[in-house]
């Protein structure tokens, strides 16, 4: 069993100059006390991510660690140019030396994608083809790929990863279609929601998987059959139950608000946040927001390991209006007494 970090970098109280560089901080940390790797969300338009280029921030991630592996998840690829994310994957991967992790998807909001004057109902196909001439430009010494929305002709592939054959690939699903995908191509999964909606999106994958011969297509030796089977969860640990709640429960509540931000601004019958729970309480009692002392979330994150199967959690653990201080110190509590504890299972 596995724990990384995950982070939207929402914007908090702090100038932003200041937010980076505590983020920085945290990150460093995090690398000294063994988590796994940190993973960046990239949102656009709205409060809930001051990242909206993962890579720039990964670029000074990589520079601020050592151990830690690190990467977006996901990387929008309906708002890139194919060729300009094999090229900035590669620089980053050699950056890292070699730490890279390369998370994939199209999207969830149509608000954001239509910023960028992507039709929301064409991004699952502005995806697929830019996931496949993606792949095509990582492999190949020269990228020629002529598809529905991206055609390249012999185009010099001067910049290759560092890791062959690439990097190892993600892909993130809040819904049993996307999770199937992943699982039929072998990709390293992560789904988030309550423990129903996580379990059937976890049980899509596996079963997936295992019908297209359970090979993953970039294997990790780290993990159980080479694949990474994750979910996503907000933790907060102190020393004690009321220290623990003091900080996460306006945390929480100003990183839901701006999960919804865009939503509310806008009049649209498409709950692309559904599978968030909000207010405190409600997140707690679904398992999505796990707060307390040691003792307490390691009995939880036991539970729910062995309830979903799976083998690696990303936890948020700065989020809201967290400070620094209760961030890393919640940090440091499950390094050294949690995260041993649960290494094994």
């Amino acid at each position: 069993m596995k724990f990384g970090l995950f982070d939207h970098v929402d914007r908090n109280d702090r100038p932003l100059v200041q937010q980076f560089d505590e983020r920085l901080q945290f990150a460093a940390a995090a690398d000294e006390a063994g988590f796994y790797c940190l993973l960046l969300a990239e949102h656009h338009g709205t409060p809930l991510n001051m990242v909206p280029n993962p890579g720039v921030y990964l670029g000074a991630v990589a520079r601020a660690t050592k151990r830690m592996r690190l990467g977006a998840l996901v990387f929008l690829l309906p708002l890139y140019s194919p060729l300009r994310l094999i090229e900035e994957i590669a620089m980053l991967d050699h950056l890292s030396h070699g730490r890279l992790e390369v998370g994939v998807g199209r999207g969830v909001s149509p608000f954001e994608l239509n910023f960028h004057k992507v039709n929301h109902d064409q991004s699952r196909e502005i995806f697929m083809d830019a996931y496949d001439c993606i792949l095509k430009g990582l492999t190949s010494d020269e990228l020629n790929h002529n598809g529905p929305f991206f055609t390249y002709t012999k185009v010099p592939m001067e910049l290759k990863p560092l890791q062959q054959p690439y990097p190892p690939i993600w892909y993130a699903s809040s819904a049993e279609f996307g999770s199937r995908w992943a699982g039929e191509r072998g990709l390293h999964f992560g789904t988030l929601g309550n423990m129903e909606t996580a379990k059937k999106n976890i049980d899509a994958f596996k079963d997936a998987f295992a019908k297209a011969g359970s090979k993953p297509a970039h294997p990790k030796p780290e993990y159980p059959g080479g694949v990474v089977i994750g979910v996503n969860r907000q933790v907060v640990v102190a020393d004690t139950a009321e220290e623990a709640r003091r900080i996460a429960q306006p945390a929480h509540e100003q990183h839901h608000e701006k999960i919804t931000w865009l939503l509310k601004r806008n009049v649209n019958s498409l709950n692309y946040t559904q599978h968030i729970v909000g207010g405190y309480d409600s997140a707690v009692a679904a398992g999505t927001t796990i707060v307390g002392t040691p003792d307490t979330v390691r009995a939880e994150l036991e539970r729910q390991i062995k309830a979903l199967g799976v083998n690696h959690m990303n936890l948020a653990m700065f989020f809201g209006n967290m400070k620094l201080e209760d961030a890393v110190r919640s940090q440091k509590l499950f390094a050294t007494e949690v995260m041993p504890k649960l290494a094994a299972l």
